[in-house]
């Protein structure tokens, strides 16, 4: 029998969010799983249902914690030290990282972040598959170590249908935390339709589109497809942008089933973002560069040229 716990996140509206219920998959994939999910606050309706053997109320009411994250820490710790999982898994956000990390020191457990895969084969510690140098390859790790903490991509697995009737509880370590950093002030990002890190489908430009105007034809091309923006770091750089669309190792990780890359060279430090997209598709009128060496499909030729007809044609088939 392998324990898991799995810490929730929810969305905007307080439902337990994509990156979760992906994560709940790739959970109940491993052998002989029971998983339980710690959730903060009061669990919303929807939870009752959700594929797993138990749920876990936290008494922090924000899991958030407004971004500090010392009293969720805590709360967890407490979790983690009364249950004693084998494993412990995270969603790859700023709270996972920044929790798992903090998780990890204090329980002296490996901790292995941005995986995109994660298995076991019956027998004593995980396997988890995760990018290397600038995501120009993947490497599997053998985690032995009690509990192994783990942050998944999201998109790194699909959701499953399956539902249950986990039982819920409340726990309430009883921890108090006097913060040592405080919030002043937070600003919420501004953001219409799909999540970029939830999308199936990707438009992103880069440093080759030239200018900040293209970006509504990618706009329009992705909300067609019903995806979201991307943009490579320079795009962002240059204001063309704003910056929570950048992809790459230090922007969003992103794997939707199609990555749309326009007049983006390929460097690794973008791919290191967009790699475990299904397929990638190329746009860029310099046939040497490197992001055909990464795309699946390509199109050598100018994007004033080749977009108009391409969104032509997704909104025919559309229709």
């Amino acid at each position: 029998m392998t324990s898991i716990l799995l810490v929730a996140e929810r969305d905007e509206q307080g439902e337990i969010n994509q990156s979760t219920l992906q994560a709940i998959a790739a959970a109940n994939g491993l052998l002989d799983a029971v998983v339980t999910v710690a959730i903060s606050g009061e669990a919303p309706a929807s939870a009752s249902a959700l594929a797993v053997e138990k749920i876990v109320t936290l008494a922090v009411v924000s899991i958030a914690d407004e971004g500090i994250y010392d009293q969720a820490t805590a709360e967890i710790s407490a979790l983690v030290e009364s249950t004693s999982p084998e494993v412990v898994i995270f969603s790859k956000s700023d709270f996972g990282s920044i929790v798992g990390a903090r998780l990890a020191f204090r329980s002296d457990s490996a901790f292995a972040a941005d995986c995109i895969e994660i298995s076991n084969d019956g027998g004593d510690g995980v396997s988890v598959t995760r990018p290397v140098y600038g995501g120009s390859a993947l490497a599997e790790f053998e985690i032995a170590s009690k509990p192994a903490i783990v942050t998944l991509r999201a998109g790194s697995y699909e959701a499953g249908n399956e539902t249950g009737s986990p039982s819920i509880e409340a726990f309430d370590s009883g921890a108090s935390v006097e913060q040592a950093a405080s919030v002043t002030g937070t600003v919420a990002e501004a953001r219409d339709g799909v999540r970029l890190e939830d999308a199936n489908f990707v438009v992103s430009g880069g440093r080759g589109l030239g200018g900040p105007e293209p970006f509504s034809v990618l706009t329009d091309l992705a909300n067609a497809l019903g995806g979201a923006v991307g943009a490579s770091r320079a795009a962002c750089d240059a204001g063309w942008i704003d910056h929570s669309h950048q992809v790459g190792l230090t922007g969003k990780s992103v794997s939707p089933d199609v990555y749309i890359a326009v007049g983006i060279s390929g460097a690794s430090q973008h791919m290191a973002g967009c790699s475990s997209s299904r397929a990638i598709v190329a746009i860029n009128k310099d046939a040497d560069s490197n992001i055909f060496k990464e795309a699946r499909f390509g199109i050598v030729g100018d994007w004033e040229k080749v977009l108009p007809s391409f969104l032509a044609t997704v909104r025919e088939l559309k229709a």
